[in-house]
């Protein structure tokens, strides 16, 4: 969250609110609002580092601050436009708690995809539900569309730990090493 809010001064001075609303307006609705207090906490600590500076409105009695990108911040936020997101995503709450839970035989693995499978086809018909919304703007609709393959994906998974679950009868860490892979058989 700090790099963005880095990026939203690059082009001058704001206020909070006013960096707020520039970061909620892309994504219309599609996200939740941003909570105020998380918004002047992370400006607080960019100013603390060195990365914006701040200076209080003379006059304004609510305490009403502008800040501006520093030189430190500016080279900060070069560096986060240069360097790419990681795409591997090895941390996912549900196989972590799938592994656990079904090692400790806390519950039949079969129930647990079953649940998950129907989060995830909720989440398909309601993110559906708001691509058939056509009042999205361009970052709002994209988003949801990437959100959209990430479900499908979560659920071609979620047949793959299935197939690995049933064509191997130990424990779900040792599915991946010894039991049988698709076309294996």
């Amino acid at each position: 969250m700090r790099e963005v809010f880095l990026a939203l001064l690059a082009g001058g001075s704001g206020y909070g609110y006013e960096l707020k609303q520039a970061l909620e307006q892309p994504f219309d609705d599609v996200l939740p609002a941003l909570n105020a207090g998380q918004v002047y906490s992370t400006l607080a600590r960019l100013e603390r580092d060195g990365l914006v500076a701040g200076e209080s409105v003379a006059g304004d009695s609510r305490r009403k601050r502008v800040y501006v990108l520093t030189e430190r911040g500016r080279a900060a936020l070069a560096r986060w436009i240069e360097s790419p997101v990681p795409g591997t995503r090895l941390k996912d709450e549900f196989f972590t708690k799938f592994v656990v839970v079904v090692a400790a035989r806390l519950a039949e693995p079969k129930t647990m995809i079953d649940r998950q499978r129907r989060e995830y086809l909720q989440s398909l018909r309601d993110l559906d539900g708001l691509l058939a919304a056509n009042d999205k703007g361009a970052a709002a609709e994209l988003l949801v569309e990437g959100a959209v393959l990430h479900a499908k994906a979560d659920l071609e998974w979620l047949d793959l730990i299935e197939q690995r679950m049933t064509t191997f009868r130990g424990s779900p860490h040792d599915a991946g090493s010894r039991g049988a892979r698709p076309g294996e058989d």
